[in-house]
């Protein structure tokens, strides 16, 4: 099982990776606001590659309610949770 850290390290790598910046550094608190290039169309590739690295899927309305990182880091502890 992912300690939040653990998840938070690996978003981490997903957005530096989409957004090509390694300067990136996530807090729970990181909205799209603080990340200049964070669109409608970045965040669909944000979801593909959560889902991806971690093997699980988001309804849309998920991601829709996303207010921080924080929030999507929660949302991937709980499935990969009730996955396990």
């Amino acid at each position: 099982m992912l300690t939040e850290a653990q998840i938070l390290d690996a978003l981490t790598e997903i957005f530096r990776q989409v957004f090509d910046d390694d300067s990136i550094v996530l807090t729970r608190n990181t909205t799209a606001n603080d990340i200049a290039e964070w669109d409608s169309m970045n965040h669909v590739t944000l979801t593909v590659a959560a889902e991806s690295r971690f093997g699980i899927k988001f309804k849309t309305a998920e991601m829709e309610e996303l207010k921080n990182v924080g929030e999507f880091v929660d949302l991937i502890g709980s499935k990969l949770n009730s996955k396990g």
